[in-house]
């Protein structure tokens, strides 16, 4: 257990971030998982609009530290990149 009055404020900042955290990963996912059903199911106009949506959730999760840019880059991407191939 930390000794410092500043270690506990530390652990205590710790928790509220990583529940922080885990709630905008989760919600970010499931803004994905959306924009993959409507991939699949063929609605390219769904899947666009799924993706719109999702963007700018997944572009937070870059500002506020909690994903990598470029990944979100890379998986925003290779959605579109998936979305275009519905229409062919």
């Amino acid at each position: 257990m930390a000794n410092t009055a500043s270690a506990r404020k530390r652990i205590r900042q710790t928790e509220v971030r990583t529940v922080r955290n885990n709630a905008r990963k989760s919600r970010v996912r499931t803004f994905v998982k959306k924009v993959e059903l409507a991939i699949a199911s063929g609605d390219k106009t769904a899947a666009v609009e799924a993706l719109r949506n999702a963007q700018p959730e997944m572009q937070r999760g870059t500002t506020k530290g909690v994903l990598h840019l470029n990944t979100v880059a890379r998986k925003i991407s290779r959605l579109s990149k998936r979305i275009k191939a519905i229409g062919a």
